[in-house]
């Protein structure tokens, strides 16, 4: 489906962005592929066929960016898409989140974004698009997450805006996952512990996972869909549908 284009996607060695990359190289996509975990990263890209690009750097300094991009441009020349997946969750205000840490997170998961498409900007083929990964935290949420929440706020905006600039060039959505169990797409071996309450409470009924994610960017990725532009598709099994008062529907509010 995706014979011989080429995907930049950020934070491929772990989690969502791992799944993206394995779901899109057996699609037929050339990879090129940024994350700060080295040793991973390393282990994914030899785990692929083909001639696919993996950069050990942190997409937080410019410097990296900068490198990553003239790497990849040098070895494909043009791209199809870019994936801006990377980001990682920090602390809020209760907890005393630092001004360095609070803007680790933006730089991480707005101003790359912003960066990577600008200097990519020349180098998209026709019929290129840019998926943004928000998330359910850029609409609702729990108490001191103010510096993820804020980051993914951004990103949301940061489509809709980059959608209008690039139109007729390249195509901007994003994909907002809500509660995802990524566990089987990390090295550390970790099962991830969930209850029956925690599925049954999505309207789904189950929590969802990364191929959830992949099959939304597959969509959204394919040609045949490009009147979809400057949208954010949610995939959060209708959690942020679910409205909640006390003595309903089994919730019960405890001060």
């Amino acid at each position: 489906m995706f014979q011989g284009k080429v995907f930049v996607i950020t934070g491929g060695a772990n989690g969502i962005g791992r799944c993206l990359v394995e779901e899109f190289s057996k699609l037929g996509g050339t990879i090129a592929f940024v994350d700060k975990d080295a040793a991973t990263g390393q282990k994914v890209h030899a785990s692929l066929s083909g001639n696919h690009l993996f950069f050990s750097g942190d997409i937080a300094k410019k410097e990296d960016i900068e490198l990553f991009t003239n790497q990849v441009i040098q070895q494909y020349g043009c791209i199809d898409f870019l994936i801006n997946n990377a980001g990682f969750s920090n602390k809020g205000i209760l907890s005393d989140c630092s001004y360095e840490d609070f803007n680790e997170i933006l730089q991480v998961g707005i101003t790359a974004p912003y960066m990577l498409t600008k200097l990519f900007q020349s180098h998209f083929n026709k019929h290129a698009a840019i998926i943004n990964m928000t998330s359910t935290r850029a609409f609702m949420s729990q108490a001191d997450t103010e510096s993820y929440s804020a980051a993914k706020g951004g990103i949301s905006a940061l489509t809709h805006a980059l959608s209008i600039s690039l139109a007729g060039k390249v195509r901007v959505n994003a994909i907002s996952p809500g509660w995802i169990d990524t566990s089987a797409y990390h090295e550390n071996g970790e099962t991830y512990k969930s209850s029956a309450e925690d599925h049954l409470q999505h309207p789904s009924k189950r929590i969802g996972t990364p191929t959830d994610i992949a099959r939304a960017a597959i969509f959204l990725c394919d040609p045949n869909n490009d009147f979809i532009n400057g949208e954010t598709i949610t995939i959060d099994g209708g959690m942020s549908k679910l409205m909640i008062y006390n003595d309903d529907g089994g919730w019960r509010y405890k001060k």
